[in-house]
């Protein structure tokens, strides 16, 4: 019967090496996880135990910290890497797999540095944290729980749907304002050319004929004026405040301030808010579901809230929940969040069904970002036409009544 070495982790994370007599490679795993252990490495055992690997790991750390790469190819290095543990590989068979497998050059030098850190002896969990911008934080404590529980493929499939899930709700809000967002912009531009060129090719025969214009036409001149002449000022003051309002958020104050602003413009502050209550309702679910502690949990989500006024607000409802109070109740307490869903936590809490009431929790507020997307989107393109037709039809006025007034002139002027 062959024999394998195997290297593996244990529940407590500790590196597990030893060698079994089985029938295959696949039993050989089967036995590990039994062991509640992740195999790492197996090796067969050809007349006297093989040797690992044992070059030095590549000294790319710094270049590892800055490294980058798209959301849809992490989510596919997710996916692909759970369904080749599902199909019973080892950690590292399946990165060496992924690392032919993936074109992609920045994701085959992360599979690259991930797999040298495994066969280095280190965590699945710890050789991630080398890529901080690439796998957040609810990511790591995600695999880390996974590793500790030895079900580490099941959880790989449950962070690959919440970064679809992620994904999706992000590109359905992104998709909604795509159309008003381009018809603004095509809208202000038609305007700024036709005051700046039409204009005053119009007006400029009007004023030859002699007499005063009308007060409509002499403002559509002064803003032909205005933006010929003076269009560096205007270029001045938008650096101006850019610059202004980067320094203002830069401070703890202002972007306190800013962003709890964020969250009041009509519109846009309803759509962050859906969007952050679904959010943190998935996210908490998901973590709670996979054996995360509460104010583990709790600190994640506040992590990915990336608005001051919120992260305050959370950090609160953490102190209230040490202090005896359960989530709901802090969370009702702070009055950031609707009472409908703090009622439905509070049932959740009630009925020992935490992770899954969030989870319905996220998607009831996922169908009404949605139905709210859908209605601010649908109002704002037909505001956008009226603006722009006012704005048009003041420029077809002064046209016309400098037209009218010329037209009187020539009537009542001397032969």
């Amino acid at each position: 019967m062959p024999q394998f070495s195997y290297r593996a982790r244990n529940a407590q994370g500790g590196l597990v090496e030893g060698t079994l007599n089985v029938a295959d490679r696949s039993v050989a795993i089967r036995q590990i996880e039994m062991q509640n252990c992740i195999p790492i490495r197996i090796d067969v055992v050809a007349g006297a135990p093989e040797m690992v690997n044992g070059k030095a790991a590549p000294a790319n750390a710094p270049a590892t910290q800055n490294l980058k790469v798209p959301h849809g190819q992490l989510l596919i290095f997710t996916e692909q890497l759970g369904h080749l543990l599902q199909a019973g590989m080892t950690l590292d068979e399946s990165l060496g797999v992924l690392e032919k497998r993936l074109k992609h050059p920045r994701v085959q030098q992360m599979t690259s540095a991930l797999h040298q850190s495994l066969v280095d002896g280190r965590s699945f969990s710890q050789a991630l944290r080398d890529f901080p911008r690439i796998f957040p934080p609810l990511y790591l404590n995600m695999v880390g729980a996974g590793e500790a529980s030895g079900a580490l493929p099941d959880i790989l499939e449950r962070v690959v749907q919440h970064l679809m899930q992620e994904k999706s709700l992000r590109d359905r809000v992104q998709q909604a304002l795509i159309y008003p967002a381009f018809l603004a912009v095509a809208g202000s531009a038609l305007i700024v050319i036709f005051i700046t060129f039409m204009v005053p090719q119009l007006t400029s025969f009007m004023s030859q004929t002699g007499g005063s214009l009308p007060l409509p036409t002499r403002i559509l001149l002064g803003a032909n004026q205005l933006i010929t002449g003076y269009w560096w000022l205007f270029i001045l003051l938008v650096i101006g405040a850019t610059v202004g309002f980067r320094a203002f958020v830069r401070s703890d104050e202002g972007r306190l301030t800013w962003d709890r602003f964020r969250l009041s413009i009509p519109g846009y502050g309803r759509i962050r808010r859906h969007q952050y209550y679904a959010q943190f309702s998935r996210t908490l679910g998901t973590l709670m579901e996979n054996g995360i502690p509460l104010l583990k949990a709790l600190d994640l989500v506040t992590e990915i809230a990336a608005n001051k006024y919120l992260e305050g607000k959370l950090r609160d409802v953490r102190r209230s929940i040490i202090d005896g109070a359960n989530l709901s109740s802090a969370l009702a307490k702070q009055e950031i969040f609707p009472e409908l869903f703090t009622d439905m936590m509070a049932v959740g809490e009630q009925t020992g069904h935490f992770a899954r009431t969030m989870q319905t929790i996220a998607d009831v507020y996922e169908r009404e970002l949605d139905r709210t997307v859908n209605v601010i989107s649908a109002l704002i393109p037909p505001v956008i036409i009226v603006l722009i037709a006012i704005v048009v039809g003041f420029v077809v006025y002064s046209i016309l009544s400098a037209v009218f007034e010329m037209t009187h002139s020539l009537q009542f002027r001397p032969h």
